[in-house]
């Protein structure tokens, strides 16, 4: 049920890339309009997420889930129904309040649930949505943009959701072990513990420079793909498609090998693979469609190689009690990063007109590379804390 919550809600997010060059063609906004649409909902989502913070483990953690998927729904029904520019980054604002926090409330009740031992193959269960949304989402919603218009996949995503909510009401258990562990500290003062801890610090830090990348390269992926690799609006489901088939297939099996090897030696050869193939990629010429469908499958591979050790990593850092109030800001600091990006890259990005191609992507490219090699050293001290903290565990254990 939570990989369905989290299909729905990547794909509300990811649907904005494909729609990117319909959008910035249809509604005429240039790549850095476009880059303040994909932002407006990072931002929201991370200011969501800090407000939210201070109360998230005071809760029942099914009833936090329904009360945002809920809003989520009403800001993505206020996407398709918007007519201009000023009315559409409205909307992904409303959608971000809601929509932002969800995935790291679905974490909390992951963490809660499973042992560490356990939570690379949940994640690459969990991550499976970021799959299904190329395999089943994009490509349908492209298809019923390319007849309906632009605002039919977000009518689409509000008619599943609608649906996947009433399984969660009726079906999901409630959980509350958290409530138990929880000290009588008000709002403000169990953000501000949680946000005092330096261990979580070094864990928030390595997840903002982690979202980086995916959300430089995502605001103009079909942009450069149509206008720079000439790949037709017929074929971009095609690319999609392919791409979330390797999806599927990477997913469950690298989370399994994160239960066996080391996460963080996984991550940092994951991480430097990825940054080979994001030059190749970004400096792409026109070339035949399998080739692109190729790198491009290549590219995604190195992207969720690395994303499965580096959440099950960070989702190990904190104690049970502070768990929804870390996953909130964890997940708030990956979007205002995000968001940061996604204008930073809109700066880059230039376009002489809608039809042209896009310049500078190459150089969105190499510094998605700076990113990656500063989240290595990140994610490497967060490796450091939680083996302290297990061997700490261990040796209380044995002791007891």
């Amino acid at each position: 049920m939570l990989a369905l919550t989290q299909f729905t809600v990547i794909l509300d997010f990811m649907v904005m890339s494909p729609l990117g060059d319909m959008l910035m063609k249809s509604m005429k906004i240039t790549p850095d309009h476009f880059g303040i649409v994909v932002a407006a909902y990072a931002f929201s989502a991370g200011i969501s997420g800090l407000l939210t913070a201070g109360f998230a483990d005071k809760f029942d953690r099914k009833k936090l889930l329904i009360f945002f998927y809920g809003g989520f729904i009403l800001g993505t029904l206020a996407c398709g129904l918007a007519t201009t520019y000023p009315m559409l980054v409205a909307a992904r604002i409303i959608t971000g309040l809601f929509g932002g926090v969800i995935g790291s409330v679905s974490m909390a009740i992951i963490t809660d649930i499973f042992p560490l031992e356990m939570r690379g193959r949940v994640m690459g269960y969990m991550q499976m949505g970021f799959g299904a949304s190329q395999v089943l989402g994009i490509p349908i919603s492209l298809y019923i943009a390319n007849h309906w218009g632009w605002e039919s996949p977000f009518f689409m995503v509000v008619i599943l959701a609608a649906a996947i909510m009433a399984l969660v009401v009726f079906r999901l258990p409630s959980v509350t072990a958290h409530l138990a562990l929880q000290q009588d500290r008000g709002v403000v003062e169990h953000l501000l513990h949680t946000v005092k801890k330096k261990n979580y610090r070094i864990a928030f830090m390595a997840t903002a420079l982690l979202s980086v990348g995916g959300f430089m390269m995502m605001p103009f992926g079909s942009a450069f793909a149509i206008n720079n690799l000439h790949v037709t609006k017929e074929q971009l489901p095609l690319l999609f498609t392919f791409s979330g088939c390797m999806s599927l297939l990477v997913m469950p099996m690298i989370g399994k090998i994160a239960d066996k090897v080391d996460k963080f030696a996984l991550y940092s050869v994951a991480s430097l693979y990825l940054m080979i193939v994001v030059v190749v990629y970004t400096n792409l010429a026109p070339h035949p469609l399998w080739m692109i469908i190729l790198i491009n499958m290549l590219m995604l591979a190195g992207i969720l190689c690395r994303m499965v050790p580096a959440t099950a990593l960070i989702s190990a850092v904190p104690e049970m009690q502070d768990r929804g109030a870390f996953m909130s800001i964890n997940a708030s600091l990956q979007q205002i990063a995000g968001g940061l990006a996604a204008v930073l890259s809109g700066q880059i990005v230039t376009q002489k007109d809608s039809f042209s191609p896009l310049q500078h992507y190459d150089t969105v490219g190499w510094v998605v590379v700076a990113f990656s090699m500063l989240s290595i050293l990140l994610l490497g001290r967060v490796s450091k804390v939680i083996k302290a903290k297990t061997a700490a565990t261990k040796a209380t254990a044995f002791s007891a």
